[in-house]
This record gives C-alpha cells, sequence and structure tokens, in this order.
C-alpha cells in the first residue's frame, strides 16, 4: 500500500489516537514512512468511534452557533456539549485572543 497523500510507503504500527488531546487508546494503523500520516482500517475506526463516544467526544468539532448583539457588544453562545467538555461555566471570566482576522481563541481562567 502506497500513502494516498504523498505516495509514501506505509509500515504498520500501533499508534495513540487522541482527539481534543483526551488520549482513545492504542490502535493498530498504516503510518506513511514520509509523511507521517495514519490509515485506519474500518474495523479500528469504529472502536476508535465508540471510545469517542463513551468519552463524550463524538461531535464536538461540528458544533455551530451564531454571533447575537448584546447592547453594543456581540455575543456568541457556546454549545453546552463543549462548554462541560472544557469546565466552562457561568460568569466565569475568560480572555479573547485574536489569532488573525479569522481565528479568535477563547483562553479559560
Amino acid at each position: 500500500m502506497k500513502c494516498i497523500i504523498c505516495i509514501g510507503g506505509v509500515h504498520e504500527k500501533v499508534v495513540e489516537y487522541k482527539e481534543f488531546g483526551v488520549s482513545l487508546g492504542k490502535f493498530p494503523a498504516k503510518v506513511c514512512v514520509s509523511c507521517g500520516e495514519e490509515f485506519f482500517e474500518s474495523e479500528t475506526v469504529d472502536k476508535i468511534q465508540a471510545k469517542s463516544k463513551e468519552k463524550w467526544l463524538f461531535g464536538l468539532a461540528a458544533k455551530r452557533t451564531k454571533v447575537a448583539l448584546v447592547g453594543n457588544s456581540l455575543a456568541v453562545r457556546i454549545p453546552k456539549e463543549i462548554a462541560e467538555f472544557v469546565g466552562l461555566h457561568k460568569e466565569e471570566e475568560i480572555r479573547v485572543v485574536p489569532r488573525s482576522q479569522h481565528e479568535i481563541v477563547l483562553e479559560i481562567g
């Protein structure tokens, strides 16, 4: 098998799989020797998804929200699942840090 990203060769290896910085365990994968891309068999993907759901991580990345107007300011609602994952609570102070014209980072604490 060749890597579909860079056409390099692949070898079998057991790799740690993380989602949002949380380890879901170690799983067998084919890893490209050139670019490091990891490929999993469909059976393994099913196991990874099951672990993700078990740890309430599955679907966090796909959350969307809208910007609202509150007084003279803009407000962004943070979906409940994401707030719970990061431990964010009502009235907690956060920092809003612009990374670029297209990215804003919220820092808790």
